[in-house]
């Protein structure tokens, strides 16, 4: 069971969002500057400060420098910011409804759901619906895979913890599998373009895109925090809840229903990305206790630092080639999860 909220002041919360808030802003920065190229923070801050403020700042930097600062790494670095923060408090969520430390959407099979609607959008229906095709097959692909997993949990009787991760493992193996019958099938021409979303990666954002990730993190992060003391409840038991009056099963089902939302709209600009929502919720609660009115934003914050600088480091380990950033989140991810095992059984 995930530990009982932590008795941390006030000001110790505030002392953590602040110091979280000027970590994300260095993080931004630093994301934006390094690269193949790289750009002096003093340019970062000026391409962005005339963006918002035209002729600001005089303009004593290369037209190349601003391209690359405002057309390429700042919506790159947004979007990480977006999809970290969303993985996180996925993982959070779905950690409080399940009542098991290790609930994660990689682990589960939501992730490997988004990722099967992507794929069969991007090499078989084709984009009928324009730029919203992708983002609502992955979706519907992730609101699939919750389902199932739900339905295997219940035809198995893992009503369990444990044995609903189980559940999710399997269910994850064989979505993934029926994703890569799609690829076998597809046009040879086009597969390589479905790499991006099997490995993660980041280099794809567009300005024009950050919308569709920014509205379904403001309206179901927000719904997930007004839920923060149902959540608390759902840590201690499914009695305590109900005692409480909340429709335990109901409930569940809506935080799976806005977990697979968010998971599948981010998979669908970031590709498969493991293990924010394991570790994330857990380094904050080391933090800021485990009220989960506290557990929530700070995860989106510090998901989002901790995807910005996964994306720092995929960028320039073999600069100047981009490593998938869903390697990086996986090799720091296992280790953790490996970390996370033994201090349960210690």
């Amino acid at each position: 069971m995930i530990a009982k909220a932590a008795a941390i002041p006030k000001t110790s919360f505030r002392f953590v969002i602040g110091a979280g808030l000027v970590l994300l802003l260095f993080s931004l920065s630093v994301a934006i500057s390094v690269g193949a190229i790289s750009v002096p923070l003093s340019t970062v801050w000026g391409v962005l400060i005339n963006k918002i403020a035209p002729d600001t700042i005089a303009q004593n930097w290369p037209a190349g420098h601003e391209a690359i600062v405002w057309d390429i790494r700042f919506p790159r670095a947004i979007l990480a910011g977006l999809v970290g923060a969303g993985l996180a408090m996925v993982g959070g969520s779905l950690q409080a409804v399940t009542r098991n430390p290790l609930a994660d959407p990689h682990l589960l099979g939501i992730s490997a759901g988004g990722a099967f609607g992507a794929i069969l959008a991007l090499l078989h229906t084709g984009m009928f619906l324009g730029t919203l095709t992708v983002p609502l097959f992955a979706f519907f692909g992730a609101l699939g895979a919750t389902l199932l997993v739900l339905t295997v949990s219940q035809i198995a009787s893992a009503t369990s913890a444990d044995r609903l991760i189980l559940a999710g493992v399997a269910v994850s193996f064989i979505v993934m599998s029926l994703a890569n019958v799609l690829i076998f099938l597809g046009d040879p021409r086009a597969t390589h373009t479905v790499v991006f979303w099997m490995l993660g990666g980041l280099g794809l954002a567009q300005w024009g895109q950050l919308i569709y990730p920014l509205v379904i993190l403001v309206l179901c992060g927000s719904y997930l925090w007004l839920k923060a003391r149902s959540l608390n409840a759902m840590t201690i038991g499914d009695e305590t809840a109900s005692t409480l009056g909340i429709p335990v099963a109901r409930f569940r089902l809506m935080i799976f229903a806005m977990g697979a939302l968010i998971t599948g709209v981010m998979v669908a600009f970031s590709g498969i990305i493991g293990f924010v929502g394991l570790m994330v919720p857990h380094i904050v609660r080391l933090l800021a206790g485990g009220d989960y009115t506290r557990v929530l934003p700070a995860s989106a914050l510090f998901g989002a630092i901790y995807l910005l600088w996964s994306d720092i480091i995929a960028r320039t380990v073999l600069a100047p080639d981009d490593l998938p950033i869903g390697i990086v989140t996986g090799l720091i991810g296992g280790v953790f999860f490996v970390w996370l095992l033994r201090r349960r059984t210690g």
